[in-house]
C-alpha cells in the first residue's frame, strides 16, 4: 500500500454531491479549497457525477477538442478551460468523479506520491470487480489492457489539493469521440461496464472508493456529511 508514515489522528469529511453541474462543482471546490488553506475545515472528499462536459487543463492543446458545434449541441456538452494539470478529458453520467480537497502538509508534501496514491485508490477499487488496473510510466491515470479506465488531473497550491480523478463506470464512451482523450492519440478508453458487459451499481462503487481512499491515505476515520457549503459560495 502506498502510504506515508502517520503519527497523528487524521479524519476527513465525505460529501456525495450526486449529479451536479461542472461549474457549480468547480465553484464549490474553490470555496472549500480556500477554507482548507485557512485551516477552517477538515479534509473534504467529494464524489459526484457531471452532465456532459469537456474540460481542458492548463497545458491542454485545443486541437484535441475535435468535435464540431453540431456534436456539442447534439449532446449538450459544456466546455471549460480550467486550472488543473493535464490535457482534455470528458465528464458525464455514469462516471464517478472524485475531488479530494486535502492538506498534504498533514500527510506528506509529495506531489508524485499523491498522484500515485490516487491511482492506487482506483486500482484497488476496480480489483473488487476482478479488473487488474495498471500504471503506465509515461502517463498518469489507471489503465487496463483494453484502454484507460480512469483519468487523473490535479492542482496543488500551498499543499492543498483540488480536482482529482474520473473513473468510467457506466460511461457512454461514444462521448470520448469528440476529443483526443488526455491528448493521447493511440490509446482507447474503457469502463467497468464495458469490461464486465453489464451495468454497475454506481453507489456500490462509490462506497468502495470511499473505503479505499481512507485506507490508502492513512486516515483513521471519516464522517458522512451533506453539502453544507452552499452558504459560503459567493
Amino acid at each position: 500500500m502506498l502510504m506515508a508514515n502517520q503519527s497523528t489522528y487524521r479524519e476527513f469529511e465525505y460529501i456525495d454531491l450526486g449529479f451536479i453541474d461542472y461549474k457549480e462543482a468547480w465553484d464549490l471546490q474553490k470555496t472549500v479549497f480556500d477554507l482548507r488553506v485557512r485551516k477552517e475545515i477538515k479534509d473534504i472528499f467529494f464524489l459526484l457525477e457531471h452532465p456532459h462536459t469537456y474540460t481542458l487543463g492548463k497545458t491542454a492543446d485545443s486541437s484535441n477538442l475535435v468535435s464540431n458545434k453540431e456534436f456539442l449541441d447534439k449532446y449538450q456538452i459544456s466546455v471549460y478551460n480550467i486550472d488543473r494539470g493535464g490535457d482534455i478529458t470528458y465528464h458525464g453520467p455514469g462516471q464517478i468523479v472524485g475531488y479530494p480537497i486535502i492538506s498534504l502538509s498533514d500527510w506528506k508534501e509529495d506531489t508524485h506520491l499523491y498522484l500515485r496514491s490516487l491511482e492506487e485508490v482506483i486500482i484497488k477499487t476496480i480489483s473488487h470487480f476482478g479488473l487488474k488496473g495498471e500504471r503506465k510510466k509515461e502517463y498518469t491515470g489507471v489503465w487496463l489492457e483494453d484502454g484507460k479506465i480512469c483519468a487523473i488531473g490535479i492542482k496543488i497550491s500551498r499543499w492543498v489539493t483540488m480536482h482529482g480523478f474520473a473513473l468510467n463506470v457506466n460511461t457512454d464512451l461514444d462521448l470520448f469521440n469528440g476529443i483526443i482523450p488526455c491528448g493521447i492519440r493511440d490509446k482507447e478508453v474503457t469502463s467497468i461496464q464495458k469490461e464486465l458487459n453489464k451495468e454497475i451499481d454506481i453507489n456500490e462503487v462509490k462506497e468502495i472508493i470511499l473505503q479505499e481512499f481512507k485506507n490508502v491515505f492513512g486516515y483513521n476515520s471519516f464522517t458522512r456529511r451533506t453539502n453544507y457549503f452552499h452558504s459560503e459560495i459567493k
